[in-house]
């Protein structure tokens, strides 16, 4: 709990003046309120019982008009008047916290958005992007409720608490005896409770963010799930689900509910027991009815922050829950992190020589090196082609020269500076990607082409499409470049997926190149008109190629072939072809499936 606190007063930095404001604010409207109540001795005393009970009097302390009617009407206007004070002093206040709140929440969601897209790559494809999703929403997004649940409603409770109690003390200390009797029950009742809801509530928003995951993880992949007809299954896995958090729900509903139930019943108890005493005080002379009246209004603003807390806190679990699960999140490291004083270079200045240096990697948790001893230099608008069997270490030694990894053993050097030592989003405006499985947003296709400068001229959209030998096809479409495409461009077709994100790379004009089978879901004669560009694209830039299809890399200036995460043979294409070995053996084969093809 005090960890908690910790952070979300860290989290409340720069506003804290404003939610400073607004507890004054709330201090003051709360007392206010206080005010009404003491009417009920006057109109009682001094009012009702006059003639019947008791001569026509006033207290010293406040001159009255003679007039019964008259002292009414001037109580009940003076009690409307100062209702109408504290209702405006409360709403200007919660009208400040409600700000601070949301201001709070927004900066929570940035935060975690900002380090979520900053966590290593395999941590990212376990959130999944509904889990994320529930992640920002629910979790971070209750941060700033927990102002109110947490600071601002205690706050009032203990304003209230304070100005009834002392109110009682002054009416009668020993019926308040009986009500400060409530406080212990109170404190324990509620410890009793946190300890036991909190962790369910941690355990249905895990639960949650889970089945948000996988449906939109099944609406996403909806082609595979119809194609294997699994509707029902998932439908089924769904239902299942959402059954199980459904019953963890029900089961925090009961203990809510038992312990309303419990205060319900001990509130009325309590108050009639007091009655019964104050009752007895009464006829037997030792206060007056006013006294009374006043004193259980009082009581019912004394208990009436106790049963409020009493009621609220499973919102406030619910809320410290999802915080607990944001702050375990923030916690987690970030990707290949900058070192203190980390260099910047410009992409003018980059002339893209990349050099591995005895390179080794495992991912996290295995139990093998994927890349194990790796040395090989890289020159300067160099056309590197990586080939070999699919687990021989292709993708990861791009990885490598992306920095969506470092290294777990060696140097990998960018024109003689460690890679290590470049500021990992600078180093990666250096670099163009083009990757098999194409990802496009949901917009049109000129924010598509232009996701690497949104500051692009509609001009260099279009000659970035020509170059991509796509412009024929966009300019077809019904709206053209402002055509919208929808999720993951599932309007169009594979190859012109394809040659959007081709276009996507030429308009960032990278110094060093990735590609991943850039042509793989080309038609034949768009292949060939895509790797004309493309061989327009890497001239004078560094670029590596991973390619499966050898017959479009017979024009790299070297092919490296990796098997088992080693370098078993680099050369030209006619240099491994003469020398017989695997690469040859590996190009033959295609040969063969071509021809029966």
């Amino acid at each position: 709990m005090f960890r908690l606190v910790v952070a979300l007063w860290e989290a409340t930095s720069g506003r804290r003046w404003a939610m400073a404001l607004s507890l004054g604010l709330l201090t003051l409207g709360t007392l206010i309120k206080l005010i009404p109540p003491a009417a009920t001795k006057l109109v009682i005393d001094h009012v009702l019982t006059v003639g019947s009970v008791r001569p026509l009097d006033s207290p010293d302390w406040l001159p009255f008009p003679e007039s019964p009617r008259t002292r009414l009407l001037l109580l009940v206007a003076t009690v409307f008047a100062v209702s109408i004070v504290g209702v405006c002093i409360s709403l200007w206040s919660r009208w400040i916290a409600t700000r601070t709140s949301k201001h709070v929440q927004l900066r929570m969601r940035r935060r975690v958005f900002e380090h979520a897209a900053r966590l290593p790559l395999h941590r990212v494809h376990q959130l999944k992007s509904g889990g994320a999703a529930s992640l920002l929403r629910e979790d971070a997004g209750g941060v700033g409720e927990l102002l109110f649940s947490m600071l601002y409603y205690p706050w009032r409770a203990v304003i209230q608490f304070l100005g009834g109690f002392g109110v009682l003390l002054w009416v009668d200390w020993r019926l308040l005896i009986g009500a400060v009797g409530l406080i212990p029950f109170a404190y324990f009742t509620n410890t009793i409770w946190e300890r036991r809801i909190r962790p369910l509530h941690r355990d249905v928003r895990k639960r949650r963010q889970e089945v948000d995951s996988r449906t939109t993880e099944a609406f996403g992949g909806m082609r595979v799930v119809r194609a294997f007809g699994r509707q029902r299954r998932e439908t089924s896995r769904f239902v299942v689900e959402n059954h199980v958090m459904a019953r963890q729900e029900l089961h925090i509903w009961w203990i809510s509910r038992g312990v309303e139930a419990i205060w319900d019943l001990f509130l009325p108890a309590a108050s009639g027991f007091l009655l019964l005493i104050g009752g007895a005080h009464v006829l037997d002379g030792r206060m007056t009815l006013g006294d009374l009246m006043m004193f259980l209004v009082y009581l019912a603003m004394l208990l009436e922050p106790l049963a409020i807390l009493a009621t609220s806190v499973t919102q406030f679990q619910s809320n410290l829950a999802g915080f607990d699960r944001v702050l375990d999140v923030l916690e987690e490291p970030r990707e290949t992190a900058d070192s203190p004083g980390s260099l910047t270079v410009r992409k003018a200045s980059v002339r893209g020589g990349v050099t591995f240096i005895d390179v080794g990697f495992r991912y996290p948790g295995g139990d093998r090196d994927v890349l194990d001893g790796i040395d090989l230099e890289v020159k300067p608008g160099e056309t590197i082609a990586l080939v070999g069997r699919s687990g021989a270490g292709k993708t990861t030694l791009c990885n490598l020269v992306a920095r969506f990894h470092d290294p777990t053993r060696g140097a990998i050097l960018v024109d003689g500076l460690p890679l290590r030592e470049i500021r990992v989003e600078n180093w990666r405006r250096v670099l163009g990607v083009v990757e098999q499985d194409v990802f496009l947003f949901d917009g049109t296709v000129a924010e598509n082409i232009a996701y690497a400068d949104r500051r692009a001229s509609l001009e260099r959209i279009e000659r970035a499409a020509e170059a991509a030998y796509a412009a024929e096809f966009i300019n077809a479409l019904p709206n053209g470049f402002d055509t919208f495409i929808g999720e993951r461009g599932v309007r169009l077709s594979g190859g012109q997926r394809q040659r959007i994100a081709i276009a996507r790379a030429i308009l960032a004009d990278p110094r060093v190149l990735i590609l991943d089978e850039a042509t793989s879901n080309l038609d034949s004669e768009s292949e060939r008109a895509i790797q004309l560009a493309l061989a327009e694209l890497m001239r004078g830039r560094t670029a590596f190629v991973i390619a499966h299809r050898l017959s479009t890399i017979r024009s790299a200036d070297r092919i490296l072939l990796l098997d088992q995460g080693r370098i078993v043979e680099l050369g030209t294409h006619d240099e491994l072809m003469s020398h017989g070995g695997i690469y040859r053996g590996m190009v033959e084969l295609q040969a063969m499936g071509s021809r029966i093809d």
